[in-house]
């Protein structure tokens, strides 16, 4: 399949963009193992659920297929990969209509690859050090990975010294009994993995669970 396509037209800019797709809910689904088959109804029941975000990871199978099929499905939501490591990698996203960057590190030349393309990028970090570098990097949010090993009272203490602007999203780990102990620490968001979406669980499962996670945000 040809999955070269454009984005939809739109003079947002990839902070806007991210803005307004976190104002409508700061979930991110991580979609690790969907496959095309897979994409159209796992995103009905994702986006139907409330879900403005959505990463596939470029681990999964037939990954560029899947981001086309959503971008196409789904014009009104941020849709793009995950695990992106080079900048090769980044062009591929763009090419196949993706217009968010998700890294599980920070790499300078993936950020700037992103934003030469106007992409949203949230690369991942674990310490101060990271976080300011990717800031500095142009960065539009932190992705704090993995949330094992990054306790609620680290993002406090990062929160503390981080511009209260940056957007700090706990990822790994994360479910619904955790979800409030960050929040009050200071994070934004959070990222959404097998807790909402592992491979081989059909699409209605999907949204039961989604529909558990946006409950418990927004109650």
């Amino acid at each position: 399949m040809n999955t070269l396509r454009t984005s939809p037209i739109t003079s947002e800019t990839p902070a806007e963009t991210l803005a307004k797709a976190m104002a409508q809910l700061p979930l991110i689904a991580i979609l690790r193992g969907l496959t095309p088959t897979e994409a159209p109804s796992v995103g009905l029941a994702l986006v139907s659920s409330g879900f403005a975000i959505i990463e596939v990871p470029l681990n999964s199978p037939q990954p560029l297929h899947s981001i086309a099929l959503l971008t196409q499905q789904f014009p009104q939501a941020l849709i793009g990969a995950g695990t992106v490591l080079n900048a090769q990698q980044v062009k591929d996203v763009r090419g196949a209509g993706g217009r968010l960057i998700v890294s599980p590190n920070f790499n300078p030349v993936v950020v700037a690859q992103a934003l030469a393309l106007g992409m949203v990028v949230l690369p991942g970090v674990a310490t101060p050090s990271e976080a300011f570098a990717a800031l500095a990097a142009g960065a539009h949010g932190l992705k704090l990975f993995p949330a094992e090993m990054i306790s609620p009272a680290t993002v406090k203490a990062l929160r503390a010294v981080l511009p209260p602007q940056a957007a700090l999203m706990p990822v790994g780990g994360i479910t619904p009994d955790n979800m409030g102990a960050y929040r009050a620490a200071g994070a934004n968001g959070f990222g959404l993995g097998s807790a909402l979406y592992a491979p081989g669980r059909s699409a209605q499962q999907v949204r039961e669970k989604a529909a558990q996670f946006v409950q418990t945000f927004r109650g």
